[in-house]
């Protein structure tokens, strides 16, 4: 859970968080909490909201899985007239890669696509060893797999629904 602030509509989740797969805003507390689902809703759709600041309960989420961490926006901004907590159910993966290049900048892959990088490294490194010449291609296909799988985890997760126009 992640308290929520009045006036606050932006929140970094914990660092080895992943992704959410469930997410409730909660009033009340003890027998007399209600939780109330959000709707989660795509980059295009939150960057569409023209009041953003509007306040109220919060009834939708976006998730923004940057490279070095999971932020998740409420819309509308918590307001002052209640005591809101995020509930979420999350998937908590390993830490990413770094490393210091050149000892002032950081160099930072995120933890989807550290086996791509792996079976890249493998590909790349047989392509120069002529006695292992044979394995190359097997590599090449599970490099470009682990690429796709990895590439695949930044689509957009939210539902869509459409109406027809009468």
């Amino acid at each position: 859970t992640q308290a929520l602030t009045s006036g606050t509509a932006t929140y970094t989740l914990p660092a080895d968080t992943v992704d959410l797969i469930e997410h409730q805003i909660r009033t009340g507390t003890g027998t007399s909490q209600v939780d109330t689902n959000l709707t989660r809703i795509s980059v295009s759709t939150y960057a569409q909201q023209s009041a953003k600041n509007t306040t109220g309960k919060p009834t939708q989420i976006f998730i923004q899985r940057l490279a070095s961490a999971v932020i998740a926006k409420l819309w509308p901004v918590p307001d002052s007239a209640d005591t809101y907590t995020l509930s979420y159910f999350r998937i908590a993966g390993i830490d990413g890669i770094s490393s210091g290049i050149d000892g002032t900048t950081t160099s930072f892959v995120p933890p989807r696509f550290v086996p791509c990088l792996v079976s890249g490294l493998a590909y790349y490194i047989a392509m120069k060893r002529p006695e292992v010449a044979n394995r190359v291609a097997p590599l090449k296909q599970e490099y470009e797999f682990q690429f796709e799988l990895a590439a695949g985890e930044d689509t957009d997760s939210s539902s869509a629904r459409f109406v027809p126009y009468n």
